[in-house]
Order: C-alpha cells, then structure tokens, then sequence
C-alpha cells in the first residue's frame, strides 16, 4: 500500500537543451522533445489552456544523449541514445521504457526510424556502418546495411527519405554526402561544395532535409558554404541559396510543411532565424530571436490551434469599391508576395535556451532560457532574500533564478572549467564564491556581472567546497584535492592551511563559534579546527565511516550537534561535546552528497544520494520518515532559507532544481497554529523538541521572531499571526498575494498595500489603475547603457505591451499613437473610428 507521501514537489526548474550533438531536439503533433546531457524532457500542447506544458522527463541515460528520433506513425513512440552504447524506445503516453538495446558495438552518434518499416530504427557511429534494429516481430534483432559503411569521413547526420523505401543520405565532416538506394549504383563522397573540391579543408554538413514534395530533391548545408539545393537523382546543385553577409553561417534548418517550398534556417553565431522560399535564392525574412546562435530547429506540424477570428463571410478580395470602378490591385513588393509560413518553430540556441516561436504571429509562445544543460552540484539561497537562489554547474556557469517565476535573473560569464561549490557572501554583499576543478576559486559580484577576486593558492587542483563564514564576513574556506583545508581573507591574506593525510571533500562553520570549522576527507574522518589557536592540529577527529567523507554540516539549533555523509551510504550524527558518534542513518543504497538541517525543527535532517534519492530523518531515533524518488540521477545540493524553513530546493545530475514543501512533515504543528493553541503547543526549546516520541515544537529564529511580533500586538492578533505562520509555512508564490487580497476585502488602507501587488492577482477595483501605471511605466522606462539585462525586451517590444493595455482598457487614442510611434499605420487607422470620426481623419491626413 502506497503511503502517504510526505514531502511534496511544488516546483521545478528544467535543463537547457544540450549544445553538444545534431539531433537533439524532435517533435510530434502536439509535442516537442529536446534534451539535456543526460535527460529528455518532453511538452505537450494543455489544450485547455492553449499553452505548451512539461510532460515527462526521461531520465534513463547514464551518458551523454547523442540523439533522438520520434516515430513516424506513431505519436507515442520515440527512440534515443547515448554514448554508453545504448539505444532505448520510449511510450511518452505511459511513461516507460518499451525496449532497450544495449550493445551497440560504438557509440550511436546519430539514429533515426526507418520510414515505411515498420517497428525498425537505424543508427550508425561516425564511420558507419549502419545498423538497423528490427524492434518486434518475427525478423527481430539488429543487422547490418548492406553498402552503409567503411566511410572515408565521419558522419554528421543521416536521413531516410520519408516516401522512397530504403532511401538514405548520409551527411559527413569533410562536407561530402554518400546516398543510397535499392537497386541503383552506390554514391559514396560526392556532392562536396565546389569550393572545395580537390582541397583537404573540412567543412561539415551541419543539416540534411529531403523536400517533403519531391523524391529526389534534398536540402544541404554546410557550415560555412551556405545552403544548396540538389538532385539526388542526378546529383547536381539546382540553386545556391546566397546569404546577406558573408558572415552568417548555417547550423540548422527545416522545411515548413504547411508551407510548400518554404524552409526556415538558424544561423550559427547569433540567433537569427531566416525564412526562404525555394524559387529565390535570398531570404524572405530575417528575425533576430537571440544573441546566442542556434543549435536546433523543428517545425511542428499540426500548430497549435488558435480560437479562429475569421468572419463567415467570404474573404476574397476582388479589389472592386462599392461603386463599380475597379481599384487597381496593390502592389506588393517582392518580399510581401510571400506571407509568413503558419507554424511553430520548436529552437534550440547554444547557451541552452528552448524555445517555441509562432512564426506567422512573430512572437515566442514559450522561451526556456538560459537552463543549464549539464549537473549542478550545488544550490544555495540568497541569505538576504528567500526568492533567489544560485545554481553551481558543470557547464561552468553559476546561475541565479527568482523562484517565484523560476527564470534565471543573472548568469555568470562562465567558462570556468567545472563549478563544484558556491557559497553566498553574508547578508546583502551581493557576491559568489565559487570553486573549480582546475581554475582555482573566484568571488563573482552579482549585479555587476564580473569577477572581482582570484584564489589560486591550490594551484590547478580541484576544490571541491568553498564556504564564506557568515559570522565573520572577512573569512573564506576552501577545501581541496591537494590535501589541504586553507582558510583566507576575502582580500586573499591566507590564515590557516590545515593540512589533511588525503582530498579534502567538505567544510562548514560551525553556527554557534565563529572560530570553529569541520572538515570531511578521504581518509574516512572527519575533523574539527579552532581557528582562534595557532596549531594546524585539529581539536577532534571523528573515525567510524568506512569510506571516504564528502560532505560535513553543523547543526544550526543544538550545540555541537554535527553530521557527516559518507561514500559508504550512511549518515552519521556526531557530537562534539561528548566525542562520539551518536546515531548512523542507515538506508541511501549509494554515497550521500546533499546534506541539510532543519532550521525550526532541531530533530529534522535530510540526505540526498547517488541512489537518485531523497531521505528525510528523524534523527532521535533514526527512522526514516520519508524517500522522495523524483529525480532523475545523483542528487548533489540541498538547501533551504531559514526564513522559509519548510521550502527546500534539491539539484541533481538530471540538470534540474526541484522545489519541496516539507509542510505536510509537520501538521500536528499547523493545526495548533491554526485552533489558537498556546505557545508552549507551537514553540519549545531545544532540549524539549529532541526527548524521544515528542510532538514537533519550532525552535528556530523565525518562530521565535513571529513570537515576539504576536507579542507587541494589542487588540486581536489571531490574523496576524495566521499571516505571518503562513508565509513561513507556505512554497514560494502565492501566500503573500493571498494575504494582500484578504486585506483589501476587510478594507485595509491602499497605501498599506506591499509595491510587487501589482504584479500578482488583483482586487478588481484596482485593476484598471494599476494597468495604467505598468502601461506608463513600459513606455518611460530608459534603457541603461548596456540595455536592461538579460533577456530584456526591446523598446519596440515595451511600446508594444503598452500599447495592448490601454486598449484592454478602453483607452483607444492612446493606442492608436503608440502604434503610429512604431510605425504600425494600419493597426492605428482600423482602430481609430472608435474615438471618433475627426482622429481617424487627421490620422489619415497624419
């Protein structure tokens, strides 16, 4: 029988898609699919809501997925796979695995379905050959294609054509393609770019499409040599298509269905998306979508549809007036005979933003940015602000997201190796530390976007922890391969090496004595340093694990109360006052990495591991009281904001961020808050909350300081510390608005009301004006000298929001002058009669 499960997801943040191999993004009806390094995450159209939600993420690969492929004639099915040799077939509907092939003899570098065959996928490694794996049925098993190998060049991408049985092109590095088809002579290599015949330069194939209306005509590019059309029949170039500048350069590229002849392309550099029509050799569009370039491109099939605007009357426009003079037809420039192709472009851009763009609306219906596309190992909150939390990763970047919207607000300028660690500075600095795999550590100042300060005193040895003490500011700890735990000055004056017998793997400043520090090494102890003495030995040493320590944690609320988490799957809880281990968690099935304390609860200690999982403890008497499967891979960080003590956020090698709600752990507590119970029902000391069987008591600095606030009040203070017990107790977005609501219907004063009001739900009556204000805010707002950050719209963008408001809100004339301001004529004259006769025909004059 399933039990109740207590710690419950209330958020996730999703990976970027993976800039490393071609296919890794696909789409199916109404889904779409891109990957991670080591996970798929797969949406799907909500059609009630007409917006694209996260459906399923797959998570089965150990290594890098090379790439996937969804089933032609069947929506449900898509194959994957990855660099340890695997290929695996996926139900999205069921979520689960529907056959696996583990031995692929080589990496499958790229893998498609074979069209009209049909439970049949081929996948080949960079020189071939081709292999093509029979799924089901009597003739299942894998073979080899007859003529598909001993190639001279690697392979980039590969196709089956979508009507001709049997037909393939292959796409390779030094810029050739090999076609083949049953019963005609092989191609082997031909078809390179003329510039480069007779030359050894590479120029690889980076897109491959066959023209959904022809059967023997094929969309190429190559890096650096553009886009051609050719025959594959008579393997000749019909058109070269020539781009603006000599610059652009192509990484890939689809054709639109609903379109025919259309093809859309993302440049490589920057993030433009170019629109073509096969008759002319220049673009019919160009739209810069990002400053990043692209990595993938699909168009999907069906678009999502939109409630239909259009009238029952007919719609042909035989340009003749009422009266029976004929009006000659406008003229359309060359550009404008072609309408924008209907359809979604699912974009995939190298620093790992996912996008959906409606190409015909010229707007995103969804935008991921700035995901990380590999592991994070470690996440912390904001001390100053419970909102924002920073992200340590693999690709080399730190990430800051707002968890209420759960965007990224601020990334660092990467390149920094591996990130292993961060730690916030105290309070409000606004600075990172990080620590690298071979770059040694690094203070990055936030707002300012830049590295301010170096440490290289381990040289190019790992550090695998780095921690700001937040008693004394000035003090940063490091802790290394190299044997050494070194505690410095911000400005880099080095303290205290304290040398260790192997790699240090983690340290923590102890929450009560500013000079106190615990270390966790390979030699299986665990160490406490007094930093207030000048010896380099360590006050204690704790032996009992039996393999080596990763991460140490003191316990915020008891006395020399620390924990440690070990390669050898369990947790010890020590205790420094009497030297001795005092419980050992027993359960993770793999070495623990994440480790955290309740900040109320004294008892209250969760685990995450390398067995994907999460384990919540109670560590009186060591019983686990709650496993969370949820993500994906090794769970590295966990952490919480001691103001939101009941929020945790986890990372994991899935590339995700996952936000908790530890709440349902402790409802005895809530409802005593809730029936006006006494304190001494809510909150206790230390010493009370850990005898063994006792009820849950909030020992924390929040519950104590809500205590304090209830105590001041006169009159009846039940609302306020419902209030103020729910924001404490609640996930981020959401409580706080509920409250401000609850307020203005029991006839708060307005200018009580907090400043982000506005940008939650609001009270009807002060709908009309707050729109107003954020309608005059977009179209004042100056940009800064390097634009408003990340991400930030442009003015047109502003001006265009603004100009939506004031006609949500009735206010036409102002609408209309915007859309003159942007040069959008039409819209302002169609308008324009609904204020009144006279504007429209001074707009006219105008």
């Amino acid at each position: 029988k399933a039990k109740m499960s207590h710690v419950k997801q209330v958020g996730l943040l999703a990976a970027g898609c993976q800039p490393w191999n071609k296919d890794v993004c696909a789409a199916s009806g109404d889904r779409f699919a891109y990957c991670a390094t080591l996970a798929i995450y797969i949406y799907q159209l909500d059609h009630r809501y007409n917006e694209f939600k996260l459906r399923a993420i797959m998570s089965e690969h150990k290594k890098t997925i090379t790439a996937i492929s969804w089933c032609p004639h069947n929506p449900d099915v898509f194959a994957s796979a990855s660099a340890d040799s695997l290929v695996i077939i996926w139900n999205v509907a069921e979520q689960k695995v529907v056959a696996k092939l583990d031995n692929t003899k080589g990496i499958p570098a790229s893998l498609s379905w074979c069209w009209n065959a049909g439970d049949a996928v081929a996948f080949v490694s960079h020189r071939g050959p081709l292999y093509i794996w029979t799924i089901s049925g009597p003739d299942s098993g894998v073979t080899v294609h007859r003529e598909a190998h001993s190639f001279l060049s690697d392979i980039s991408l590969f196709r089956w054509h979508p009507k001709k049985k049997g037909k393939v092109v292959f796409g390779h590095t030094d810029g050739s393609l090999s076609i083949f088809q049953p019963g005609s002579k092989n191609q082997k290599h031909i078809l390179r770019p003329e510039s480069l015949e007779g030359t050894d330069e590479e120029d690889p194939v980076t897109a491959l499409e066959w023209d959904p209306l022809s059967t023997d005509y094929l969309l190429v590019a190559n890096l650096h040599n553009g886009i051609r059309l050719v025959d594959s029949e008579t393997l000749s170039c019909i058109t070269t298509f020539n781009f603006p500048s000599a610059a652009a350069s192509v990484q890939c590229l689809a054709w639109v269905s609903s379109a025919p002849g259309m093809f859309i392309t993302g440049d490589s550099q920057v993030g433009v998306l170019r629109i073509w029509n096969v008759s002319r050799t220049t673009p019919i569009d160009n739209f810069k979508l990002k400053k990043t370039g692209f990595h993938g491109l699909h168009v999907l099939n069906s678009p999502p549809k939109k409630k239909s605007c259009s009238s029952q009357y007919p719609t042909k426009n035989h340009h003749t007036s009422s009266t029976s003079e004929a009006v000659p037809p406008p003229t359309l420039t060359q550009n404008q005979a072609f309408s924008l192709p209907p359809g979604h472009a699912v974009c995939c851009f190298m620093d790992g933003g996912v996008g959906l763009y409606d190409m015909g609306a010229r707007k995103w219906d969804f935008l991921r940015d700035l995901g990380h596309v590999e592991t994070i190992f470690d996440c912390k909150f904001k001390p100053d602000n419970p909102d924002l939390l920073a992200t340590a990763s693999f690709d080399g970047t730190i990430k800051v997201w707002d968890i209420n919207t759960l965007t990224a607000v601020y990334t660092s300028p990467g390149n920094e190796g591996v990130i292993y660690s961060l730690s916030w500075a105290p309070g409000d600095l606004n600075c990172i530390a990080g620590a690298t795999s071979r770059n040694g550590g690094f203070i990055w100042d936030v707002p300012k976007g830049k590295m301010i300060t170096r440490f290289s005193e381990h040289g190019k040895n790992g550090i695998f922890c780095i921690a700001w003490s937040h008693k004394d500011s000035k003090r940063i700890a490091t802790c290394s391969s190299d044997g050494f735990c070194i505690i410095r000055t911000i400005d880099g004056k080095v303290l205290h090496k304290y040398k260790h017998p192997a790699a240090v793997f983690g340290c923590d400043w102890s929450q009560n004595n500013k000079d106190m520090i615990a270390t966790g090494c390979e030699d299986k102890n665990v160490r406490v340093y007094y930093l207030a003495t000048s010896s380099d030995q360590p006050l204690k040493v704790f032996t009992g694990h039996t393999a080596k320590v990763f991460h140490v944690r003191w316990s915020p609320l008891r006395e020399g109360i620390l924990c440690s988490g070990s390669d050898d799957g369990t947790v010890r809880i020590w205790d420094y006052t009497q030297d001795a281990c005092i419980n050992v968690l027993s359960g993770h099935t793999a070495p623990v990495r994440g480790l955290m304390w309740n900040p109320e609860i004294p008892y209250l200690l969760i685990s995450g591991s390398w067995d994907y999982t999460i384990r919540v403890w109670d560590t009186r008497d060591g019983t686990c009281l709650d496993t969370v499967y949820d993500h994906g891979a090794d769970v590295y960080g966990l952490t919480c904001h001691p103001s939101r003590p009941f929020t945790m956020a986890s990372c994991s090698r899935d590339s995700t961020v996952r936000l908790w709600s530890l709440t349902p752990l402790i409802h005895p507590l809530q409802i005593n808050i809730l029936a006006d119970r006494c304190w001494d029902d809510i909150i206790g000391n230390t010493d009370r909350a850990v005898e063994s069987g006792a009820p849950p008591l909030l020992c924390g600095k929040v519950s104590r300081d809500i205590k304090q606030e209830v105590e001041k009040l006169t009159g009846n203070p039940q609302g306020k510390k419902l209030r103020w017990f729910s924001e404490c107790f609640s996930p981020p977005g959401g409580s706080k608005n509920l409250w401000d609501l609850v307020a203005v219907i029991k006839g708060q004063d307005d200018s009580l009301l907090p400043q982000n009001y506005c940008k939650g739900i609001m009270h009807m009556k002060h709908l009309i004006r707050f729109r107003m204000s954020k309608a005059q805010e977009l179209t004042t707002v100056k940009m800064s000298k390097f634009g408003g950050g990340i991400g930030a719209p442009s003015k047109e963008e502003r001006l265009k929001e603004a100009a939506e408001i004031h006609l949500r809100l009735g206010q036409i004339q102002r609408y209309c002058e915007l859309m003159v301001e942007l040069g959008e004529w039409d819209k302002a004259l169609s308008v324009a009669p609904g204020v009144s006769m006279k504007y429209w025909r001074k707009l006219m004059q105008r």
